[in-house]
């Protein structure tokens, strides 16, 4: 489509401020599945051309912006342009921060195009885009792994109602491996922390197994349990979202022969390396920490200066941005003010307090202090996500540690994938892999 078509359709609501961190995105499988009816739905209005039903289905910022007449012209624009409407061919559901996007991908005489149907928390269509399907990319070797030198065990992490599939990279040579565990960011991530076409877990895993490290990767809890979560509705933590699987895994490697018990450690992105500490206080026996990409300051705060960061991307922040971004600092200011009595309130950012207030007063840098293993902190200088002023706050904390050390690449991003120019979510949508010097740094750091 034209650029100024695309404007005119492109009413995309806020994403809770990361495409891929906002605290705890959990992903109800049931939800998923209403949302994709909910959307199919929606879609059959337009088609049908009964854009005032759709109108009622908006929410009140949508029904401002959206007006009937504008739904039609918008519509009409889209067939002008794609051809008739044919049929909806497929849907799917994605979870972003406390927003639920379904993608309806439709056939038009001319071409295919996905329908985007944001929904909020309460049902109502925040937001709606027309744009060409994204297509499949299948993943690709990056050039510095080997994939004839380590084979693939598939492994469970954990017992009981909580267990998780994994899986384990061995290289075929040696015994008694040096491993890790990769800790995920936020979100109900899969084993490869994948993001659009990007696999940064399976880049890091395969990386290092081609070159004699083992690396074990599993399904985040808040993914392959997302439909049991609802017993933790009202006292979830960044325990049960991250910590206490961790420590499974590092059980789990101490349990295997083909494993040096003694040289386990931990990488953690993003929220994982924001929590290192913490898992670090709980095992004092991992041989070290990695911390890609860490957060250092409340996540509260890190939500709202994303937002600002992305609403701001096109030079201005408009009405709609500016209602949801005063939202989002009231949530902030809500959070701030909880007190242990206020375990029953609301959840903020689609999270219950008893997450917030697991957080209260979490200052990684400080605690990494307390932490007497070798510590590696890294850090994109393209990352908007978590920005070089976190990367600056454990600097300034651990600098006089003779076993802590720093890197900054510049050209990276939240992925510590390579780019040029200001970092966007878009960018996330087209394929790259982590850097080869990242794996570098890691091996060099891990034969200090």
């Amino acid at each position: 489509m034209q650029t100024n078509t695309r404007n005119r359709l492109f009413l995309l609501a806020l994403l809770a401020g990361t495409v891929s961190n906002s605290p705890a995105r959990q992903q109800d499988e049931q939800t998923a599945i209403l949302r994709e009816n909910e959307g199919r739905a929606f879609v059959k209005l337009m088609a049908a051309r009964r854009f005032e039903e759709c109108v009622a289905l908006f929410d009140s910022t949508m029904k401002a912006v959206m007006p009937t007449p504008k739904v039609e012209e918008a519509w009409n624009a889209v067939e002008k342009q794609a051809g008739k409407f044919m049929e909806q061919q497929s849907v799917r559901h994605q979870r972003y921060g406390v927003y639920d996007i379904v993608f309806v991908t439709c056939r038009f005489e001319g071409i295919p195009l996905d329908v985007r149907v944001v929904f909020n928390q309460a049902g109502k269509i925040a937001g709606l885009f027309f744009a060409p399907p994204q297509p499949t990319v299948e993943y690709a070797l990056p050039p510095y792994v080997r994939r004839d030198v380590f084979r693939e065990e598939d492994v469970t992490v954990g017992a009981g109602c909580w267990t998780l599939h994994g899986t384990l990279s061995l290289p075929l040579d040696g015994n008694r491996l040096p491993a890790f565990v990769l800790v995920h960011g936020s979100g109900p991530n899969d084993r490869d922390e994948t993001i659009g076409p990007n696999k940064p877990f399976r880049d890091i895993a395969w990386g290092l197994a081609s070159r004699g490290i083992a690396v074990l990767r599993y399904e985040k809890r808040t993914r392959e349990h997302a439909s049991d979560l609802s017993v933790l509705r009202t006292t979830l933590t960044v325990n049960d979202e991250t910590i206490d699987d961790a420590l499974e895994a590092v059980a789990l490697l101490r349990g295997r022969r083909d494993i040096d018990s003694t040289r386990i450690y931990i990488l953690g992105h993003s929220l994982g390396g924001m929590l290192v500490p913490r898992i670090g206080m709980r095992d004092k026996s991992i041989a070290g920490f990695v911390v890609l990409a860490g957060a250092t300051r409340p996540l509260e705060d890190v939500i709202i200066e994303q937002l600002t960061y992305l609403f701001g991307l096109d030079g201005t922040i408009d009405e709609q941005e500016q209602k949801k971004l005063d939202d989002a600092k009231q949530q902030r200011s809500r959070i701030k003010a909880l007190t242990p009595n206020d375990t029953t309130s609301g959840p903020m950012f689609a999270t219950p307090p008893s997450y917030w207030l697991d957080l209260k007063g979490y200052d990684p840098p400080a605690l990494a202090v307390r932490l007497s293993a070798p510590i590696l902190i890294l850090q994109g200088g393209r990352d908007y996500q978590v920005t070089k002023s976190d990367f600056e706050r454990w600097r300034s904390a651990l600098k006089s540690r003779p076993n802590v050390t720093f890197g900054l690449y510049p050209m990276l991003n939240h992925l510590f994938i390579e780019g040029e120019g200001q970092s966007t979510p878009a960018e996330y949508e087209r394929a790259g892999h982590v850097s080869e010097q990242v794996l570098t740094d890691i091996l060099r750091w891990i034969k200090l």
